[in-house]
């Protein structure tokens, strides 16, 4: 992400509603304390820092997920960077069960262009989202291939996290193409009988049964 944020790593920030304190760090995790004499006042995690929440060309939050579980599934929250005077955790709310919003204060994203997606990436990247703009002036592709596209950009930057699917699909590409001619696969057929040959010899030298035929 934009690296003048990278100042606020390592610091944390809270904010007191109620009974509940909640403490932001940013970078790390989201933390909430029930701050009464309950046998069971709750104390946990609300999120660790997972991705960036882009938007239009810009960093409008960060998400911190995989908190404490909660019924079914894990505790979230998204939180919203605003511009302010000074670096605060200023709002916090649960709009959903078990999803948080958190709204930080920081005079760091009052600039107009501090918080850009394109600038924080390498100069590769820069070049490939280029290449979409112009394949989507020119028509070539639809503003759904465009945002296809743009995802894995920042996918591959490392500022959204690949999903499980995206990454099978990513595996089965790299085996596809280690085989994709006859010679590359007559090579590595010839690698793995001469490795068998081995373990072959190996297990007689040890005394054990071997049970196979051609076709194995």
């Amino acid at each position: 992400g934009p690296a003048h944020l990278f100042r606020l790593a390592g610091k944390c920030f809270s904010f007191v509603e109620s009974t509940y304190k909640y403490e932001f760090c940013p970078f790390h995790n989201v933390t909430q304390h029930e701050q009464t004499f309950r046998w069971n006042a709750y104390s946990g995690i609300l999120g660790i820092w997972h991705e960036w929440e882009i938007d239009n060309n810009t960093f409008v939050g960060m998400w911190m997920r995989e908190g404490d579980s909660c019924e079914t599934k894990s505790r979230q929250t998204k939180v919203h960077l605003v511009c302010g005077k000074s670096n605060k955790l200023a709002y916090v709310s649960e709009p959903s069960t078990c999803v948080y919003s958190l709204t930080f204060e920081t005079p760091l994203v009052c600039h107009p262009h501090s918080l850009l997606v394109y600038p924080t990436l390498t100069e590769a990247l820069q070049r490939k989202w280029d290449e979409a703009e112009q394949l989507l002036y020119d028509e070539l592709i639809t503003d759904q291939g465009y945002k296809k596209i743009l995802k894995e950009i920042f996918e591959e930057a490392g500022l959204l996290k690949a999903t499980e699917e995206n990454e099978v699909e990513k595996q089965s590409k790299k085996i596809t193409l280690e085989f994709e001619t006859v010679e590359k696969c007559s090579k590595e057929y010839k690698q793995l009988s001469e490795e068998i040959k081995k373990l072959r010899v190996l297990l007689v030298q040890h005394g054990i049964a071997y049970k196979g035929n051609l076709g194995e």
